[in-house]
């Protein structure tokens, strides 16, 4: 097993811990025992889940660290503040992330730049800003959240595909640099999640349902059980549901050429 031990001078930091798949990792290192720091914008949802997690038994208890990640003065004062604390940071979870929807040539500068701050940036630099204690100590596992949209191009959300590009080249680079540290790096990629990140990013429920197999969709639940399994066991990617594997290892080798007139064709921010 790779995870550090829980002890009551440690804590594994949780982004984008508010909802959905966040939530669930968070929950989830909570019942094997360790102290969860709770990192979003919504203060308000990460105390109610903080008061939950603190109420479960055996619980290690839970801190709320708000932050908007999209800012980089606030992202530094969240890292410093970490670094200061009485607990270490053994555990890093970087899950927050949004989408935007639409042609990039009707995109809105603003907001495709806030995007690649929280799902590209933010994720390197606090990689780069915790990672040193982590592997000084010997001990320490690091969790980037991509997406099954990591291996393919995604015409209608081009720079959330190509940022969750990104995470996965990252963290497997990282893996590579850590080994014999004590440190590990894992890249979860799921696919299709009920999380309501469909709807935050611009599309229905139903039109993602219409885009996407039923077979492909995973429950946050099990999203965040075959996360913090994979990341226990040092796995390098994690891509919880077997269809999900299936469609990736299949948008790998397909032709681009062949591959995206199906993607243009299917995807609802083009429609």
């Amino acid at each position: 097993m790779t995870l550090p031990r829980p002890s009551s001078d440690r804590t594994a930091v949780v982004t984008g811990a508010s909802s959905g798949i966040g939530a669930e990792i968070a929950r989830e290192l909570a019942r094997r025992g360790h102290h969860v720091t709770l990192v979003a914008r919504s203060e308000d949802r990460l105390r109610a889940l903080a008061e939950e997690l603190t109420e479960q038994p055996g619980s290690a208890g839970a801190s709320v660290m708000p932050c908007d990640l999209g800012d980089r003065t606030a992202r530094a004062a969240l890292a410093d503040s970490l670094l200061a604390g009485d607990r270490t940071v053994e555990v890093l979870v970087n899950n927050a992330g949004l989408s935007t929807l639409g042609p990039v040539a009707a995109s809105d500068p603003e907001a495709e730049m806030g995007m690649i701050e929280v799902d590209v940036v933010a994720v390197a630099d606090l990689c780069s800003r915790l990672l040193p204690g982590m592997v000084s100590r010997g001990r320490g596992a690091v969790l980037n959240v991509a997406s099954t949209a990591a291996f393919q191009p995604l015409p209608g959300q081009a720079g959330y595909g190509a940022g969750k590009a990104f995470v996965l080249s990252y963290t497997q680079s990282l893996a590579g640099e850590l080994r014999g540290t004590g440190v590990t790096a894992t890249t979860l990629c799921p696919g299709p999640v009920h999380t309501g990140f469909g709807e935050r990013a611009g599309f229905s429920q139903q039109e993602a349902e219409d885009a996407l197999p039923a077979v492909m969709w995973v429950s946050a639940e099990k999203v965040a059980l075959d996360a913090v399994k994979g990341l226990d066991r040092g796995r390098l990617v994690v891509i919880p549901g077997r269809a999900n594997r299936v469609a990736a290892a299949f948008a790998q080798v397909t032709p681009r050429s062949l591959l995206l007139p199906v993607l243009v064709k299917s995807h609802p921010g083009l429609r």
